[in-house]
């Protein structure tokens, strides 16, 4: 791996940061605003990652879908107040990040989470500078595990699949990485036990990004 990889993708929930206080907020705040029952931390934890549709379809039911678009309008606009600033970058992070670019690999983030919010909290963590390209929500027409996101950029950066590594936190982040043809790390600091990773062509699963670098050769 070390001798042909120029690039290292991250996904952001679960695998960078973990805005889950926050997703919850965000989540039962809209719940409550449309007249639905408020639900479980929990439950909500299993969505982090999942496009907000998805996460109200699991949340509220399919007999709600026409408060799906309401719905995710007032988790924007309670995000708006606290999604930045009750997300907290995991600990191993910085110094992860540091050692990737140190070794002169460049680094992007693919994920659900609006860019706009990611940025915010990078630039906070002074981190924003250590990241080549970061392909938010809003920059797609589909989500993960559509591929369109991690492949765009990886030609954003100018590189290939095959020098690629995608690391995230889900089995969403496992069929993204197996459909756009890039090997995949599985991390172990979202909801998704160690088990699950089995099916999926994995090159390798740890339990933080501590653990990255000793993995790939640097």
């Amino acid at each position: 791996m070390k001798n042909r990889l120029e690039t290292v993708i991250f996904d952001f929930d679960y695998t960078l940061a973990n805005s889950s206080r926050a997703v919850v907020e965000c989540a039962n705040f809209a719940l409550e605003t449309l007249g639905l029952p408020r639900v479980s931390a929990e439950l909500i934890y299993r969505t982090i990652g999942l496009p907000l549709s998805e996460m109200f379809r699991k949340l509220a039911g399919e007999q709600h879908k026409d408060s799906c678009d309401e719905f995710i309008r007032l988790f924007y606009e309670r995000a708006d107040d606290v999604m930045v600033d009750w997300t907290v970058v995991l600990e191993s992070v910085p110094r992860t990040v540091g050692i990737l670019k140190g070794c002169g690999l460049s680094l992007g983030i693919v994920s659900t989470k609006l860019r706009l919010k990611i940025e915010a909290i990078l630039r906070r963590e002074n981190l924003l500078e250590s990241l080549e390209a970061i392909v938010g929500g809003e920059d797609v027409s589909e989500y993960k595990p559509n591929p369109e996101g991690l492949l765009k950029l990886i030609h954003r950066l100018d590189s290939s699949s095959a020098r690629c590594l995608y690391v995230g936190d889900s089995i969403t982040d496992a069929k993204t990485a197996m459909r756009a043809q890039v090997p995949f790390v599985a991390v172990l600091t979202g909801v998704t036990p160690r088990d699950d990773f089995r099916s999926y062509p994995v090159y390798g699963i740890v339990e933080d990004l501590s653990e990255l670098p000793a993995l790939i050769g640097y």
